[in-house]
């Protein structure tokens, strides 16, 4: 246990200084050129149920874009578990990408670095205009009042994912839509000898994706309105415990997934081992894996009573990957064609149908190929029930810090030590003391 914590706290720790040094000076170069205009740098993050599987799906893609245009794009696909920490390695050495691949959730954070260029009006107009975004993706690129640090690439929700069968044999007729009610199912599912709800207990920000929902439906928030760090009020603590205790004191997830980080939750639902999932878009990543769209249902993440909405009805928060340009590029304006290709109409619909996303573009979204009853459920939560996670500059640094408190809670309840509210402060306590000083 304490060489995992060890680790953890370092990671953090390793954020936390790139962090504060990028937030200093930004790129290495006061802004970008066209000095390689024949070649691209793209980092692209890990989509799919592998890094061949993104290779295989984007490398057509940038294939027809260098026939377009002549430039050569070097694809590099980077793991979730790299990703953070290589762009802010980049952001404070300058030897990064020409373009990649950023959480939206991490918008504000890599915007306060200075290294990316800011998307105004004049460069939205390179690539048809800011209005082609619907408002719900263009709320996750950056602070507010600040011209965006990325342009939505795709658009994301949770659902909850179940299993036709396994509900049936367990005499369950429709998904839970309380977590009252998933927890009731579980003890059912389990009498048939299978797992419940799959999870991702050492995935920093799977972790901190649910306590922000977790913490949304009991009416708290992690920062104050003056943007200060707010981790240990009540409302925080008993979202976080109640998330963990699905593991410590309900049973239905797994102990088995505290230490899942890599997409197991996805592969286990996927060959019929656990009756639930919560995931983003998971129905592409399913399919690659075998799994045919008729043998699992899709409904909306539970909330406390009720039904999905607003304030405390939140059930998603809302997800994405956004698409930034580095200030200090050698092919600006090949970065900035780039851009354009990938959130064209024609780009936006293979890309979006080959990782079940939603498109960000409003007339791709548009197209009757994204009117499946998975992707209702995303576009309708997208709509109605999905909250933006805080576009504060020290948004990454939150994750880390929180995602890690979560991640050493699920190890303590794997290890059958107790979860309690005091434990919980406490984590969390530890979480908002690696925050930077205000």
């Amino acid at each position: 246990m304490r060489s995992i914590r060890a680790a953890a706290v370092g990671a953090v720790t390793m954020s936390l200084a790139l962090a504060a040094t990028a937030c200093g000076g930004g790129s290495s170069t006061g802004g970008g050129s066209n000095d390689s205009p024949k070649t691209l740098t793209y980092w692209a993050s890990n989509q799919g149920a592998s890094i061949a599987i993104d290779k295989k799906v984007l490398q057509p893609e940038l294939d027809k874009f260098k026939k377009q245009t002549g430039i050569t794009v070097k694809l590099e696909v980077v793991p979730w578990s790299d990703l953070l920490n290589r762009i802010l390695t980049a952001t404070t050495s300058g030897q990064g990408p020409d373009v990649l691949n950023i959480g939206n959730t991490w918008s504000a954070s890599l915007q306060a670095t200075g290294a990316f260029l800011p998307w105004n009006t004049a460069n939205f107009a390179k690539i048809g205009g800011k209005d082609r975004f619907v408002d719900s993706a263009l709320g996750s690129t950056g602070a507010t009042g600040k011209d965006p640090a990325a342009v939505p690439l795709y658009s994301m929700a949770y659902a909850l994912y179940y299993n036709k069968q396994i509900f049936a044999d367990a005499g369950i007729s429709q998904p839970p839509a309380t977590w009252t009610e998933l927890v009731a199912d579980g003890k059912k599912i389990q009498a048939k000898g299978k797992q419940v709800l799959g999870a991702e207990g050492a995935n920093v920000s799977e972790n901190i994706h649910h306590a922000f929902v977790f913490a949304k439906q009991h009416g708290a928030d992690f920062f104050t309105a003056d943007g200060k760090a707010d981790f240990t009020n009540a409302g925080v603590v008993a979202a976080v415990k109640q998330y963990v205790d699905l593991m410590a004191t309900d049973k239905v997830i797994p102990v088995g997934n505290a230490e899942y980080a890599q997409n197991q939750s996805v592969s286990d639902f996927a060959k019929g081992k656990t009756a639930m999932l919560m995931w983003q878009s998971a129905s592409a990543n399913l399919k690659s894996q075998g799994m045919s769209d008729s043998s699992y249902g899709i409904a909306p993440i539970p909330v406390q009573s009720g039904t999905p909405g607003t304030g405390a009805q939140t059930n998603s928060m809302v997800a994405g990957i956004n698409l930034a340009v580095f200030k200090n590029t050698d092919n600006l304006d090949g970065s900035t064609k780039f851009v354009k290709f990938m959130t064209s109409d024609a780009e936006q619909k293979i890309l979006n149908t080959a990782y079940s996303s939603i498109p960000p573009v409003k007339t791709a979204q548009e197209d009757t190929a994204f009117n499946t009853p998975a992707n209702a459920v995303l576009k309708d939560t997208l709509a109605k029930s999905a909250a933006a996670l805080p576009q504060v500059a020290d948004e990454s640094q939150f994750e880390t810090a929180v995602g890690t408190a979560v991640k050493d809670l699920f190890a303590d309840a794997a290890a059958g030590r107790a979860v309690t509210t005091a434990s919980v402060k406490a984590e969390l306590e530890k979480a908002q003391q690696q925050m930077p000083a205000k």
